[in-house]
């Protein structure tokens, strides 16, 4: 991947060829990869984005846009990580390596690599969204980055797709010294030290769609609250934890 080298602003939407730069990768179909850098937003504005009742039909909601190849790079993300943890890590258990796969595959880390692939301006998302800031948003970001995955995935196979994942994620890997602890038990660890109620998780809310659902969870504990955002509701649960035991210190 050429995330480590410099290469030229892309125009949102516009220059492929500089995020084929940057993966390291050449598209075979380029459409592939122009939809993974497409929001929903930009997909829904060109779409005209209504239907009879001034709503898109559910099925059609997203369509056009990256969320069905972010549904498919997330298990091929899954794969590869899972792949590679069994080879640097030979002798851990399921134990050792769950954590360490969760903390690999989570939002946090796929915004800082889509950060450092330079992705923000690449994005194709509408002008109200991009005035709102949208392409700056960590999920946004963790989102095309499993798109492009997906993308590559289908266009080339896995080796390609196994080639920037273990480029990509080189650092994140050889910083794992020690497997990660899960934030629910870390917070539950916490409380219990302190003789205090066990945390109490409340779903917020539940939206997008049947493919790609995303969940947001909150999380109270010790009297203050957490709240996290994921595609499942376990891992919501855990981004929750997370962000209060940021909050705790």
């Amino acid at each position: 991947m050429s995330a480590e080298g410099a290469v030229e602003d892309v125009a949102p939407g516009g220059d492929v060829a500089a995020v084929e730069a940057r993966l390291g990768y050449h598209f075979r179909r380029t459409d592939l990869l122009r939809e993974a850098l497409t929001h929903r937003s930009a997909a829904h504005q060109r779409s005209g984005g209504t239907g009879r009742r001034g709503r898109q039909p559910a099925s059609r909601r997203g369509a056009g846009s990256n969320e069905r190849l972010e549904f498919i790079g997330d298990r091929v993300l899954g794969l590869l990580m899972a792949e590679w943890l069994l080879e640097r890590f030979p002798d851990e258990q399921e134990g050792a390596l769950g954590p360490r796969h969760a903390h690999l595959v989570s939002r946090p880390i796929l915004a800082a690599i889509a950060a450092t692939m330079d992705l923000t301006q690449a994005l194709d998302v509408a002008e109200h969204e991009a005035r709102a800031g949208v392409r700056q948003v960590a999920n946004v970001l963790a989102d095309a980055v499993e798109a492009i995955l997906g993308a590559m995935y289908l266009d080339g196979g896995l080796e390609p797709a196994r080639r920037f994942v273990r480029s990509a994620w080189n650092e994140a890997i050889i910083a794992q010294a020690r497997p990660p602890k899960d934030p629910k038990t870390a917070l539950q660890e916490w409380v219990l030290a302190r003789g205090q109620p066990l945390p109490s998780y409340q779903t917020v809310l539940v939206d997008g769609p049947s493919h790609a659902p995303r969940f947001v969870i909150a999380v109270t504990a010790g009297g203050q609250s957490g709240e996290g955002e994921a595609g499942s509701k376990r891992a919501a649960e855990s981004a929750a934890a997370a962000d209060l035991l940021r909050r705790i210190g």
